[in-house]
């Protein structure tokens, strides 16, 4: 059985940062990917970015510039900061691995950490 636990929400003020984190455990494929996404209030969940198990990145737009990505795979531990932020990025952020590339079939879940930005 894969777990994804989240943690390293908060709540923050305009231009604060955050560093959230997502470890995997569990049998997983060796060649996966891990993401990022976000659901705010009354939105449908969104992609923020990801990274595969050899360090590729995909980013949503509007992620670039404020927000990193990394990811220490002896430990299956994947990261986000998240720097400049702002109202917008309110939103409860879940992690997400899933075999790469993939086909179909199973992927896994966490269950989220809530981020707050005060304006």
């Amino acid at each position: 059985q894969v777990q994804l636990v989240e943690s390293g929400g908060g709540l923050v003020q305009v231009g604060e940062s955050l560093r959230l984190s997502c470890v995997a455990t569990g049998s997983f494929s060796s060649s996966n990917v891990m993401g990022w996404y976000r659901q705010a209030p009354g939105r449908q969940r969104e992609f923020v970015g990801s990274i595969t198990h050899d360090g590729r990145i995909t980013w949503r737009d509007d992620g670039k510039g404020r927000f990193s990505i990394s990811r220490d795979s002896d430990r299956n531990t994947m990261y986000l900061q998240m720097n400049n932020l702002e109202p917008r990025d309110t939103a409860v952020y879940y992690c997400n691995i899933r075999p790469f590339p993939f086909t179909g079939g199973h992927d896994y879940w966490g269950q989220g950490t809530q981020v707050t930005v005060s304006s």
